[in-house]
């Protein structure tokens, strides 16, 4: 059962003047250091410069790791502003030396399961876009993910459908040459795991279905490299193969098998049978204990993303496991790909229209043609509610003249619904004149 949102203050803060804002923000900055460097960094970095990022990560390095920590955070937010907001800065330096520095710094420390390898995990991300929307040289960009995978420390873990479009032919040919040439020369070790797990990916991504399902036959039997085959069969629509192998699979499961002791296995096994968001928040707390949550959270994810495409149900457990994740961006992109119940797509606009306000409106559209469709007396006062916020997301977005439009086309088609009528006049939204003059019965 989703628990209630807390209540939005955002209307009562609407409601104070600059200056008290201002002396309120200021007052928390001064208590939340994370807040504090986010504040300075947006101030410096309003017209697309990062040079007051770079000096945040030059001070950090001398700091302890809570000051780390927080600085780091700041530069995230910093980043992923910027992407979200389309800027033209070249963003893909920054990004890859914050991975770099966090990297560096995790080394030191040793610790990998604390707040600093999560935004490890988040700066990773963060580059794959930046490379993404400003590509950098294809066969560089191959290099360093080579030199962190073959020599770094184990972290960060890059998943290579993340920087595909940036790798390009050019790259993606760089880094199979390499991963051949490992395999042939190399026994078993770390060189030899990290060379087949990138074959794997390098399958995925060119869409090498038969090399695919090669790898992963070659793996020892278990649940999950079971399904995944599955799915691989299916979606290239080779279903009779896809049944084949569900049905070999299913009686070697029927055998006694060996049961992998540590928890981690366990809760992936439970996953594996039954993906969704219970199942994934147990291997989440099993994993991070362990230190193995990056692999297990990209492979979870993408065992949610190709069942999202399924339906609304399967989409719906993938957008709120990314909520959980505290990765809202990342949910709307899901639910916008691949929908999702009008409850959970509803509560992501309300968390998105005050920095998305444009992205939000059809939601908030569809929620008030569905309102007025009860035709119940509470329902319409509440449409009415929401028309009054789709005013104020339009002048947010400098379109007015669109929600007067939409408000005459909702009018015309609902103006026998005189209850609604009076709750929109109540609300204090300017109807077109032809309503406003018209009678309104009792």
């Amino acid at each position: 059962m989703r628990v209630s949102p807390p209540s939005d203050l955002r209307p009562y803060l609407r409601t104070l003047d600059a200056e008290t804002l201002a002396d309120l923000l200021h007052a928390q900055a001064e208590r939340d250091p994370e807040l504090r460097h986010s504040l300075e960094l947006r101030a410096a970095t309003q017209s697309g410069d990062v040079s007051e990022a770079h000096r945040l990560l030059d001070a950090a390095v001398t700091d302890g790791n809570v000051e780390y920590t927080a600085k780091v955070g700041a530069v995230l937010d910093t980043l992923q502003r910027m992407l979200d907001a389309g800027s033209r800065a070249d963003l893909g330096p920054l990004a890859r030396r914050t991975v770099d520095d966090i990297s560096e710094v995790l080394e030191q420390s040793g610790d990998h399961a604390g707040d600093l390898a999560d935004r490890l995990d988040r700066a990773v991300e963060l580059y794959a876009r930046a490379c993404a929307a400003r590509p950098p040289d294809p066969e560089k960009l191959a290099d360093w993910i080579l030199e962190v995978e073959f020599d770094g420390p184990g972290r960060p873990v890059i998943d290579l459908a993340e920087f595909a479009t940036a790798l390009g032919e050019p790259g993606l040919k760089r880094i199979k040459s390499t991963v051949d040439d490992v395999l042939a020369a190399s026994g078993p070790g770390h060189r030899r795991d990290v060379a087949e797990r990138l074959r794997e990916q390098l399958a995925e991504v060119l869409g090498d279905v038969d090399e695919l399902v090669a790898i992963l036959s070659a793996k020892p039997p278990r649940v999950d490299v079971s399904l995944k085959i599955v799915r691989v069969l299916r979606a290239a629509g080779r279903h009779s193969e896809a049944i084949a192998h569900a049905a070999r699979a299913l009686t070697h499961d029927k055998q006694p098998q060996p049961e992998p002791e540590d928890e981690t296995s366990r809760r992936r096994k439970d996953f594996d049978a039954k993906p969704g968001r219970e199942t994934y928040t147990a291997l989440r707390e099993a994993a991070q204990a362990a230190g193995k949550w990056t692999v297990q959270r990209r492979d979870a994810l993408a065992c949610l993303r190709e069942r999202a495409a399924e339906g609304v149900e399967q989409a719906g457990e993938l957008v709120s496991v990314l909520l959980d994740d505290g990765r809202p961006d990342e949910a709307w992109r899901a639910c916008v790909r691949f929908g999702a119940a009008p409850d959970l797509k509803l509560e992501l606009a309300e968390q998105r229209a005050a920095d998305h306000p444009a992205e939000t409106i059809p939601v908030f559209r569809e929620h008030v043609e569905e309102l007025i469709e009860r035709k119940d007396p509470q329902a319409y006062q509440e449409a009415a509610r929401r028309l009054k916020l789709l005013r104020t997301l339009h002048k947010r977005a400098e379109t007015p003249d669109e929600f007067t439009a939409y408000l005459a086309g909702l009018v015309e088609t609902h103006r026998r619904k005189t209850r609604l009528i009076t709750e929109i006049r109540t609300a204090r939204i300017a109807l077109p004149k032809a309503v406003t003059s018209a009678r309104t019965p009792r």
